[in-house]
């Protein structure tokens, strides 16, 4: 696509996770009326060891687009705080049972059931309140309020955690797999793309671009996430391999086999690469960001 050597995602990371840690870190500060658990219980799940892919991708595609990156840090750090709750509800008993996340307890291991459900909660409420409050002009915070929300309901993200927790009962095909992914793992990943080109104000063949781009990467994380539980390394993931084959949940490898998933993968990123055509060199951070999903080991 360009002519110049693409960066090395290391390189693009490190550009801007310093940020973003400082600004999750600042957003859950001391308050006299939170409980000193819950804010406990909020950053030790929301400051863990995470890759921040989502808040960087809000702010590489607010970069891509033309505006400054720290404009788009407030909805940066509320896509993070989404993707944590999420993380929070999906490991409790009741949905994926996992007792280690992000190499560390997972929140309701270290803080009860009763308290993560909350700090899921919490969670969301701040997160939609950065938007509101901290994305400016009103109207776009609006609109990031309203893409989000989107992203993290009933017809995306819990619509997709709801179908996957049934085709454990029920199974599924090929079909069935990806409409899962599209909503419960793609739809952050698509919409943390819509913020950046929200608050960068992109216009229609830009916000296009991204939102291609974005639609075969979210399908290409899990696919690898997939893979990652079948042949990762547990330290590297932060959290505990095999176990989708043990609860017998619906994956890509299940469906199409190991090496025909990979190939998918590897296909979907080149396309995903393709669609940022529109945004030239601009969009060589995030074909770097692509390139890293596909080799990610962790």
């Amino acid at each position: 696509m360009t002519s110049t050597p693409l960066p090395a995602f290391a390189d693009v990371a490190g550009r801007f996770t310093g940020r973003i840690e400082d600004a999750l870190d600042q957003y859950t500060p001391p308050d006299p009326d939170c409980p000193p658990v819950l804010r406990e219980a909020i950053r030790h799940s929301l400051l863990g060891a995470g890759k921040r892919l989502r808040p960087l991708l809000v702010l590489l595609a607010a970069e891509a687009c033309g505006a400054a990156p720290e404009e788009a840090l407030p909805a940066a750090c509320a896509v993070e705080m989404v993707h944590t709750y999420s993380l929070i509800h999906d490991d409790l008993p009741a949905m994926d049972d996992d007792d280690v996340r992000r190499g560390r307890a997972s929140c309701h291991r270290q803080y009860g059931e009763a308290v993560a459900i909350l700090a899921g909660d919490a969670l969301l409420a701040r997160a939609l309140e950065i938007l509101a409050r901290d994305v400016r002009p009103p109207a776009v915070a609006a609109a990031c309020c309203a893409a989000l929300a989107a992203a993290a309901g009933p017809t995306a993200l819990v619509g997709g955690q709801v179908d996957d927790l049934r085709a454990e009962q029920e199974g599924g095909d090929l079909a069935a797999l990806e409409a899962i992914h599209r909503r419960k793992t793609g739809a952050l990943i698509r919409v943390s793309l819509s913020l950046g080109a929200l608050v960068a104000r992109a216009d229609a063949p830009r916000r296009a671009a991204l939102d291609t781009y974005g639609r075969h990467l979210g399908v290409a994380f899990q696919i690898v996430d997939d893979l990652l539980d079948l042949q990762g390394d547990e330290t590297a993931m932060g959290k505990r391999a095999g176990k989708d084959a043990a609860r017998g949940k619906l994956t890509f490898p299940g469906v199409l086999g190991v090496a025909p998933s990979r190939t998918r993968a590897a296909r979907l990123v080149t396309e995903a690469c393709d669609a940022l055509l529109p945004l030239g060199e601009r969009g060589g951070d995030l074909q770097a960001l692509a390139r890293y999903v596909l080799e990610r080991n962790g």
